[in-house]
């Protein structure tokens, strides 16, 4: 006669069997969460070396580095065949009828434009819009304005730029376009340029990513004249007076031997765990990001590209007490260095 008696688990032994399976699970989730975004700040960085190493021969072809953004001669389907020409002698002023150009555009020559390398897959719909996204609603977030003060799908002015955008430039190396009609104008910086300085090509800041915000209200214009208005074609910068150098007289015998430059103090920068947004005009670098692991609070850490190609993470307090922006504004004009106060 076959055996009735059949092993099988008691009620008291499944419970402890499902609890140390939920303990592992608690102990492993983190883990796992962890080295996702680990892998993602990783995309990121071979993400960022690759712009980088296209800005770099940007530069050989040039003998330059790319400015930040200008303002294209004619608006997207009135360029004749000539969609990334550009005239110095049309830079200055605010805002354009022909759109934004932006360094992600040049670099490509306004052809074979790789879209996604410019994004990261750490930041809300892996990049910030166009400042003019154009007709596609896709490209638009939500309640924002372009350039015009138009709502979506408004196609009036499309920028020459990716659709999505992660990366900013350093401001003193890759500058606006304001090239005429200011006191102070800026100027396109040659790779020589930073060659010479203290920190060299290898300590100075190429580009970084943008701070990732619900609808991107990090990259507001302001609650002004331009709200809603998403300003992602600017570039950044921790180096102190920003807009108003742009007033200053360029005569040197007026500035005389003084650094009229400096960084910005930690403290006035971002607090570790500070949470709070603050529009890209008032304190530019609070647009840099910081959702990279480790984190602390609110706080973490974030890519930098650096001027010879290579790139290394770290918070943004950490660069400008380094100083890692630059010895000097060299995108500006005129007596551009910095004054560097002496370390205790």
């Amino acid at each position: 006669m076959p055996n009735r008696n059949r092993a099988a688990f008691t009620l008291i032994e499944l419970l402890v069997v499902i609890a140390i399976i939920a303990l592992l699970v608690g102990i492993l989730l983190p883990s796992l969460s962890s080295t996702r975004n680990e892998a993602r700040a990783t995309k990121c960085s071979a993400s960022l070396k690759a712009v980088a190493s296209g800005t770099i021969i940007y530069s050989i072809d040039f003998r330059v580095l790319p400015p930040s953004y200008v303002y294209p001669d004619a608006a997207v389907g009135q360029e004749g065949g000539q969609p990334d020409k550009w005239t110095m002698a049309n830079q200055g002023g605010s805002g354009s009828p022909t759109g934004y150009m932006h360094w992600s555009y040049l670099l490509f020559r306004g052809g074979g434009i790789n879209e996604g390398a410019f994004t990261c897959p750490s930041v809300q719909n892996t990049g910030a819009p166009r400042s003019n996204p154009g007709s596609n609603l896709d490209h638009w977030e939500p309640e924002q304005l372009n350039d015009g003060q138009q709502p979506a799908p408004d196609a009036s002015i499309e920028d020459r730029q990716v659709a999505r955008l992660a990366f900013t430039a350093n401001d003193a190396v890759m500058p606006r376009n304001k090239f005429v009609s200011v006191n102070r104008p800026y100027r396109l910086v040659r790779p020589s340029d930073i060659d010479g300085s203290i920190g060299g090509a290898s300590k100075t800041i190429l580009a970084t990513e943008f701070l990732s915000t619900f609808k991107w209200d990090s990259l507001y214009s302001g609650s002004g004249s331009q709200p809603n208005v998403i300003k992602s074609h600017r570039p950044v910068s921790p180096i102190i007076p920003r807009s108003a150098a742009l007033n200053e007289p360029f005569q040197e015998s007026l500035g005389g031997s003084v650094n009229r430059f400096t960084y910005a103090q930690v403290k006035d920068l971002i607090q570790p765990g500070d949470s709070t947004v603050a529009v890209i005009d008032s304190t530019p670098v609070n647009a840099v990001g910081r959702h990279h692991p480790p984190t602390k609070g609110n706080s973490g850490t974030v890519n930098f590209s650096f001027v010879d190609g290579s790139v290394s993470r770290s918070t943004v307090q950490q660069t400008v007490e380094k100083q890692l922006w630059g010895d000097r504004y060299f995108s500006l004009t005129g007596n551009n260095k910095l004054f560097i106060p002496p370390r205790n």
